[in-house]
């Protein structure tokens, strides 16, 4: 299967950051240190993650700041 990347200057949705960054929601809830239902609760929009918590997203999905849309 080819993978694609998408542009940094393209916003996507939380869920779609995770699956670019090839991660799995047990291996991202892992790398935040959160349950995976946190995880999965953000990525439904149920909650959202702290700013601290997006920063480390940010980060762990290797996306420019203001590009996942948490919502």
């Amino acid at each position: 299967m080819e993978s694609y990347v998408i542009p940094d200057n393209l916003k996507i949705t939380l869920a779609a950051a995770r699956v670019n960054a090839n991660l799995t929601q047990e291996e991202a809830a892992s790398l935040m240190n959160v349950a995976k239902s946190t995880l999965v609760s953000w990525e439904k929009g149920r909650t959202a993650p702290t700013v601290i918590q997006a920063e480390r997203l940010y980060e762990i999905y290797h996306r420019p700041k203001d590009s996942i849309t948490f919502v």
